[in-house]
This record gives C-alpha cells, structure tokens and sequence, in this order.
C-alpha cells in the first residue's frame, strides 16, 4: 500500500525537538561544555553528528573524531547542568499538548535520551500523563538509532505491527531508523533548533511528509483525529 494510504494504528513521538523544545538547549550545552576541553565545534556540527543519537553515541564519535576520551564525570557533569537548564528554560513544543489531547490513537515515546532525562523533561512540560508507562528509551535496546531496533521494540511492547505505525522524528537519525522499521515517518522541523538552518533530505532520509506546526497535526490524515 502507498503510504500516504496507510492506515495506522500506533503514533511513535521522538521527545526531543519534537514534543519538547530541548535540542537548542541540549546541544548548547554540549559545546559550552567540550569547549573548556578543547574541542571546538558548532551548532551545525553537533546537529550533523549528534542530533538523535544516544549519549554512549557521541562520546565515542568525540573519541573517534578528536581522539578525547572523555572521564566519567563529564557525563555526570553535563547532565546536572543539562537538567538544571531544563528548569529552567525547557518548553513544551506549541500545538502539542492540544494534538496529544485529541489524537484518537494510542500513542507512545522512542526517544535516545536516557530514562531520567525523558522523564524528568516530559515531567517539567506536564506531558508525562500523556504518555504513562508508553516511554521507550535507547538503553532498552542494543542498538540505537538509525538502527531500527527502538521502534520496533515500541512497536513490538504495544502489540503493533511496524507497518500500521506513524513515526514523528526531527532528526536524520531518527528518520532513517523509522525508515529501516519499515514504518511511515513524518519530519517535524519547528523545533527552534530548526530556526534558520537549511534542512538537507538525503535519499536515505526522506520522510513521507514533513510538517512544522503541531496546530495542524491532526488534519494531516483521517485515522489522527478520528471520525467528528
């Protein structure tokens, strides 16, 4: 069946720079913080490199790459200062909390963040009683994204078969792992880390659709909303 015809049955959020207005912070963070250790990098490297992908994932590209192994403190370091901002600054994606109050289908999180950092992030934006027990993390599965094993897991511990599911990613990363579960993948890109920046399609990351506002979620297909 062409996937705009799909029918679903599932909807699997990204968190970051999907349902939460994190990855400006987050990667802000990270290069504040590999700077004072010497690794220069920009916001269109991290997003390049880093976006997506889970913690364990990017200290070994930062070993591969700049030859730094980073002490296990850092870790400990950066996500006490992560959280702190999140406090601080973190956002609830517009339209979203209006779209999940009105989606007829069952829903759940696949994120690469790790279970403290989702729940405490769906926790400040007062999403976590929209998802419940349905959050996925990457320390679940052996490989993370692009590998498609988190989605089908998700799949998998809802009683969904891949092909009836809608994937909603912001990254590449997350996009060709939808693709390789062989689910429908949707790209959001109205996260602010989105703001300005010339958003590449590569042919292994070509989504389905790709929306920026969550105010019109609901009407990009009929199973969303359900009959009126």
């Amino acid at each position: 069946m062409d996937a705009a015809n799909r029918q679903f049955d599932l909807v699997i959020f990204d968190c970051d720079g999907v349902l939460i207005d994190s990855e400006i912070i987050s990667l802000s963070m990270l290069i504040h913080e590999l700077a004072l250790r010497g690794v220069q990098v920009d916001l269109d490297y991290v997003s390049r490199n880093f976006l997506g992908r889970s913690y364990p994932t990017v200290m070994q590209t930062i070993r591969d790459q700049f030859g730094l192994d980073l002490p296990p403190e850092f870790e400990t370091h950066y996500r006490d200062r992560l959280m702190a901002a999140f406090e601080a600054d973190l956002t609830v994606m517009p339209g979203v909390r209006a779209a999940l109050d009105g989606l007829a289908l069952p829903r759940c999180v696949a994120t690469s963040s790790s279970p403290r950092r989702a729940e405490q992030s769906l926790r400040l934006t007062g999403l976590g009683d929209l998802v419940g027990p349905r959050l996925f993390t990457a320390s679940m599965v052996t490989r993370g994204k692009p590998a498609p094993d988190l989605f089908l897991h998700a799949a998998a511990r809802c009683g969904t078969d891949p092909a009836r599911c809608l994937v909603i990613e912001d990254s590449l990363t997350g996009i060709r792992a939808g693709l390789a579960a062989g689910m429908t993948v949707w790209r959001f890109t109205g996260g602010s880390h989105m703001a300005g920046r010339a958003l590449t399609q590569p042919e292994d990351a070509t989504p389905h659709l790709v929306f920026d506002d969550f105010s019109r979620f609901l009407d990009l297909h009929p199973d969303l909303r359900g009959p009126a």
